[in-house]
């Protein structure tokens, strides 16, 4: 498995590769098996795979969140080489943005409303990198969880843009045995938060049983009021939506239509969705 940390090498390998498929999957570290479920997609579709670990600063708009993001390069590179990946770009804040970068992107509805409007600049944060990476690594397949629903849908929005020829690869949810979406935050949880934090995958659960015989407005007060009775966890939005525009949904529950969560535990932001229907 080759570590590059520059652009040029990677675009090195890639021009003595020319012509292979390549599979990517743009990371921001501290792995776990959701990310590397998407390595070994990718891995058995393509030719070359290769991941890149970078924490990107400009999508985060709490300095402290940032501050706070686990890093553990040391047993990502170990995961990386046992899941068979080829090729790991690991930039530097300077290698990635050697100016500040001043490219924006308009997504309209699809990325004003949920994370677009509790987190102001992140998805234009994302759309830079993505491109970046894009451009450097230049794949032919790359490879996005689902549970970024939002930022799943921008990506693919980002590639129609910018008349991108990658294939966006949406990925399930991976999840532990209790339920729990896999998630690098969930490293920060404490044995107390980790314990309850399925409460939330239980909530989505019950949303969808109700789906069929309640009207959105009816599920979404449910399940507030769920939240407001959990002593850990404190919710800082629940919305059900269309699957295509993610805008919100009222009255009958539609096909295509998904439920989205965000709760808190202490600091760490913890994040889920479900098909409803």
């Amino acid at each position: 498995m080759l570590i590059f940390k520059t652009k040029r090498e990677v675009f090195e390998f890639i021009t003595t590769n020319a012509g292979k498929r390549i599979g990517f999957v743009p990371t921001m570290g501290a792995l776990h098996q959701g990310h590397i479920s998407l390595v070994r997609r990718s891995v058995a579709e393509n030719d070359i795979t290769a991941v890149s670990i970078f924490v990107n600063p400009i999508q985060f708009n709490n300095p402290a969140d940032l501050e706070k993001y686990p890093r553990n390069i040391d047993s990502d590179i170990a995961l990386l080489e046992n899941a068979g990946v080829d090729l790991v770009f690991v930039p530097s804040v300077e290698e990635m943005y050697p100016d500040a970068p001043t490219e924006t992107y308009d997504f309209g509805e699809l990325g004003s409303v949920m994370e677009g409007a509790f987190r102001p600049g992140h998805f234009n944060g994302v759309a830079v990198v993505v491109r970046r990476l894009f451009d450097i690594v230049q794949p032919t397949k790359a490879y996005f969880g689902e549970k970024d629903y939002q930022q799943l849908l921008i990506i693919r929005e980002l590639v129609k843009q910018i008349n991108s020829h990658v294939e966006i690869i949406a990925c399930p949810i991976d999840r532990e045995n209790d339920g729990l979406a896999r998630s690098s935050r969930n490293l920060r949880l404490t044995d107390e938060m980790r314990r309850t934090a399925p409460f939330i995958y239980q909530q989505l659960l019950k949303a969808r049983s109700m789906a069929v015989n309640h009207t959105a407005q009816e599920i979404k007060e449910i399940i507030e009021k769920s939240f407001e009775e959990h002593p850990l966890l404190k919710l800082e939005y629940f919305t059900i939506a269309d699957g295509q525009t993610l805008q919100s949904i009222d009255g009958a529950v539609p096909e295509n239509a998904y439920a989205f969560v965000v709760a808190f535990a202490g600091d760490i932001r913890l994040i889920d969705n479900i098909r409803l229907i």
